[in-house]
């Protein structure tokens, strides 16, 4: 089961932190094809959202093929993202770097911005094959 935290002042809608937390546990293995996601209400019991809010997430979610609806019974994970288990070894060292970027006296933001400032090099090859790629198929533009 997934426990939706909402953090107010990021600046990032309620629904997209949804959408994102629930993403996040699919590629950890926290939810995984099958399982059934909080119902509207629990998720506006424990996060005093509006229930129409997370409506909203759900059906993102179901629109992109993640989740699907079943009427009277809940909506239910069709698919699975990862490839990091929450029991992976990589999840421990990086536990670990965390820790010790915290005992050096960093805050999250600045943790935040180093692991986004490497992430960004390690895995800018694959946006610019990406875009290389998006160019090849739409040349000059042309969207269709």
């Amino acid at each position: 089961m997934v426990d939706y935290r909402i953090d107010r002042h990021s600046g990032v809608a309620t629904y997209v932190q949804i959408v994102q937390q629930t993403k996040q546990a699919l590629r950890l293995g926290v939810l995984v094809p099958g399982d059934k996601l909080p119902t509207a209400r629990e998720v506006v019991e424990a996060t005093a959202v509006n229930p129409n809010t997370v409506l909203k997430a759900y059906r993102e979610l179901e629109r992109e093929g993640l989740v699907e609806a079943r009427r009277g019974l809940g909506t239910f994970v069709r698919r699975s993202l990862g490839a990091a288990p929450a029991d992976s070894p990589l999840r421990a060292e990086l536990e670990d770097w965390a820790a010790r970027a915290r005992e050096s006296g960093l805050e999250r933001e600045d943790v935040a911005a180093l692991f986004t400032a490497v992430l960004e090099k390690h895995f800018q090859a694959d946006q610019s094959d990406q875009a290389h790629q998006a160019h090849q198929a739409h040349p000059q533009g042309d969207p269709s």
